[in-house]
């Protein structure tokens, strides 16, 4: 008699993909499952306008979420993925993509989809690295008052707390220690934090497991693009859009934010949409022409490196021109190639600095890895 094999310790999941290798199937072009593919940026002119790849072949980079945990290296991100988000949501896609009836946990497990796919892309790592330089430095201070709040009534109270030079808050990546001055009384307390991998999988937990549930409360519908066309999606999926006219418009809406325009293509002929604070049309309704026009316009603008359909689509090229820089390409790919080595060392790093190597400002946010090129 044989018995299933079973795995105690599976491999390392080390090749991550930052869209799903499921939902990009539905785009595609044969019975191989390969999906057209258009790249922005490309090293020189003689690079094909068009490619047919291989879902698991592109939208990914090799240990973008792997996490250091007790010294070994874990890709609980990626199999947290997996298990809440994309399995759950697998019956639901395709009965909302064959246009069946849609239970209430259907559709909540198509919003658990969609915010999923939104936090886990390269492109929203570097929109939050932005909104981190400027947002990060309140967050610090509020951390520094608590600490020293602490030390003091540790004090009054002859309790002597522990101020760890690496505090992990559910995994965010910040030091808090004390430098004493000589001679003196008292002292100071420092914080630095890394943006970095650490930081955008903290906020990734916090956005899947607290934010998430502003979405729940939006009116979501399905709607088809007009007879004879088709819905694309890319690397960067899901647009929330802010938009006043066709010249003015920003892709930096918020999962709460009123009047924002959230959607996702999930299939060619199905667009998941939602605009907050607003009824939005019948499921099944087919989007009058000119602003489905917006709509493709807007996915392709949104893409970050690669634009996915089931044909070769001059369309994209006018939305998108493609950029042809040799040297950016050889950055993105140093970079990627030596990211996950780079983030662990900043981590190291931060860890092993003792406190004198604290900053003379009260506070500091150390930049890892949150360039955009």
């Amino acid at each position: 008699m044989q018995y299933p094999l079973t795995v105690a310790n599976p491999p390392l999941c080390r090749e991550n993909h930052y869209v799903s290798c499921g939902y990009l199937k539905r785009w595609a072009a044969s019975s191989a499952g390969r999906v057209w593919t258009y790249r922005t940026l490309v090293p020189h002119d003689k690079v094909p306008l068009w490619k047919l790849s291989s879902p698991r072949g592109v939208a990914y980079h090799s240990h973008l979420y792997t996490k250091i945990v007790a010294g070994e290296e874990s890709d609980e991100i990626e199999r947290w993925f997996a298990s809440e988000f994309e399995a759950p949501a697998e019956d639901s896609l395709k009965k909302a993509t064959s246009d069946d009836r849609l239970s209430r946990d259907d559709w909540r497990r198509l919003i658990r989809f969609l915010a999923a796919q939104d936090v886990r892309t390269p492109a929203w790592f570097h929109e939050q690295a932005k909104r981190w330089e400027s947002t990060l430095p309140a967050l610090l201070e509020e951390i520094l008052v608590n600490s020293v709040r602490s030390l003091e009534d540790g004090k009054r109270t002859s309790y002597a707390p522990s101020l760890v030079k690496f505090v992990d808050r559910e995994g965010l990546p910040l030091r808090v220690g004390t430098r004493r001055h000589p001679g003196k009384e008292g002292g100071e307390v420092g914080v630095e934090m890394l943006i970095g991998r650490g930081l955008w999988l903290w906020a990734i937990k916090r956005a899947l497991t607290q934010t998430l549930t502003a979405l729940y409360q939006h009116k979501w519908t399905i709607l088809s693009p007009p007879e004879g066309s088709a819905w694309f999606t890319t690397d960067n999926p899901v647009v929330r859009l802010n938009y006043n006219s066709t010249a003015d418009y920003t892709f930096g809406g918020g999962w709460g934010s009123k009047g924002t325009e959230i959607f996702l293509p999930i299939g060619p002929q199905h667009l998941m949409y939602t605009q907050i604070g607003n009824r939005p049309p019948s499921r099944g309704v087919r989007m009058p022409p000119i602003q489905a026009a917006l709509v493709r316009r807007f996915t392709a603008e949104h893409a970050y490196r690669m634009v996915f359909c089931t044909e070769q689509n001059a369309e994209i090229l006018r939305h998108r021109p493609r950029r042809v820089d040799s040297d950016m390409v050889r950055r993105e790919k140093e970079l990627w190639a030596t990211w996950h080595e780079d983030q662990v060392s900043a981590e190291i790093e931060l860890l092993s600095e003792n406190a004198s190597d604290l900053p003379d400002s009260r506070s500091e946010v150390k930049l890892e890895g949150s360039q955009q090129l």
